[in-house]
């Protein structure tokens, strides 16, 4: 099934979302420093770390929309596991939550690959206006994200 433009991007943009959600919608006033959801549903005894794993792996499904090499894909499950495994960790594992940032780093990841293979997505979002990080205008020079005019 071929989804369009459009709907790549909602997906895209519903994965940015969820991810800044659980990683990054807080900041520590006065810190740099933000968290998300993550660490504070990990602080349920044994559930929390479950609905964590949940809500990344539904993240990861929706990724999966995107046709990922299996070089991503293995990098964003490690990310999950690790998280999961070292989250479990009574306490511990919620202060790791908050500075590892596995969804955070599965949408990075998943924002580079669709710059470099899907410049349609770039020209949608050209100012990147939901993304991870800035583009730069060093980085719409590369090939694979100038304009194709």
């Amino acid at each position: 099934m071929n989804i369009t433009t459009q709907q790549r991007l909602a997906t895209l943009q519903r994965i940015r979302k969820l991810s800044r959600l659980m990683d990054t919608a807080f900041r520590m006033p006065g810190t740099p420093f933000r968290f998300g959801w993550d660490p504070i549903i990990g602080l349920l005894p044994g559930l929390g770390d479950i609905i964590n794993t949940f809500l990344s792996a539904y993240l990861l499904i929706l990724a999966l929309q995107f046709k990922l090499p299996r070089g991503i894909l293995g990098w964003m499950i490690f990310n999950i596991v690790l998280e999961a495994i070292v989250g479990a960790v009574p306490l511990l594992g919620d202060f790791f939550d908050a500075y590892f940032k596995s969804n955070i780093r599965n949408l990075t990841l998943l924002e580079k690959h669709l710059y470099t293979v899907e410049p349609a997505l770039v020209e949608v979002d050209r100012l990147n206006l939901v993304g991870t990080e800035a583009v730069h205008p060093e980085h719409l020079k590369e090939p694979a994200l100038r304009s194709r005019n």
